[in-house]
């Protein structure tokens, strides 16, 4: 009589869901590239469902907003500025802006807005607030070509250097609003008033950076004192993007930099990169301590 088949070992394993930290979040998003294009694809065809002129709205809409700024700014208020083409020089910060607001308030709704994929779909979660700053980065390509035909018409004097910044504020404002989105994603989905609040704060953030007035203005009103406010990477993303086409496109661009922008402009864009990276580094840490508990809360 051969001897009882001992029980099989059964050990209770406790492994993450999900792989560590490394090997997921923003990183393991671009594992699911096609996915992710998916997303994209969905949200652009979504919101221009039903609509007759489609894709050409996302040119029209910031054709007129330039139109509006030139005639109000350039033409009316032409002699009570003095700001060389003052139009330019708002719609350069009107494109860094809306991008990043555009990021921070779509991002923020994301999760929510896609609850039943996000219960459903084995995805990593970040995936939908990157998917928003993917769709608000498409429409910033029209806003760039139009901007582009204005400073020609200007007598834009283009450089590689001022290219450069250019591709460096657009980074900047890339990187912050995708962190801002991570954050207040997860935060939406517990707390469903934050979706408000960051519609408030983006008011701030339209009159917090030098869009409306010239950095020359702030420079003059503290007196030179403006380390705090340099301190805000966006304000060194809307110079940056001011310095790749609006100072080509005055008379004397030498001037303009000297006048209109801030000293150690190098640096003040690496800190800047920097800050926007130390902020995403927190976002990804904060959304990964809370996505454990995001599908319980939206159901």
């Amino acid at each position: 009589m051969s001897a009882p088949v001992a029980p099989a070992d059964k050990r209770r394993v406790d492994a993450p869901m999900r792989p560590p930290w490394s090997q997921q979040g923003l990183l393991e998003v671009f594992r699911h590239r096609y996915i992710l294009t998916l997303l994209v694809r969905r949200e652009i065809a979504a919101r221009y469902q039903g609509s007759v002129l489609g894709l050409l709205w996302s040119y029209l809409n910031p054709l007129s907003q330039f139109l509006i700024y030139y005639f109000v700014m350039g033409i009316l208020f032409g002699r009570a500025q003095r700001t060389e083409d003052f139009a330019i020089h708002v719609f350069c910060g009107l494109i860094v802006v809306h991008f990043f607001v555009e990021t921070m308030n779509a991002g923020t709704r994301s999760i929510v807005r896609n609850k039943s994929l996000v219960q459903k779909m084995a995805v990593p979660r970040e995936m939908f607030p990157v998917a928003s700053m993917l769709v608000s980065l498409f429409h910033v390509a029209p806003q760039v070509l139009i901007l582009l035909v204005a400073t020609l018409i200007a007598g834009w004097q283009p450089d590689p250097v001022g290219l450069i910044y250019g591709v460096l504020g657009l980074l900047i404002a890339m990187i912050l609003g995708t962190a801002m989105a991570l954050m207040f994603s997860a935060a939406n989905v517990f707390m469903r008033d934050i979706s408000n609040a960051v519609s408030i704060l983006s008011n701030f953030v339209r009159f917090g950076v030098p869009m409306m007035y010239p950095y020359a203005l702030v420079a003059a009103r503290f007196r030179g004192h403006t380390d705090l406010y340099l301190l805000n990477p966006m304000t060194q993303s809307v110079l940056c993007f001011q310095r790749a086409f609006w100072v080509g496109a005055t008379d004397d661009p030498a001037r303009t930099a000297a006048i209109d922008l801030p000293p150690d402009f190098f640096f003040l864009t690496v800190r800047a990169l920097a800050i926007s990276f130390a902020v995403l580094v927190f976002a990804q840490s904060t959304f990964t301590r809370l996505e454990r508990r995001i599908p319980e809360r939206l159901l």
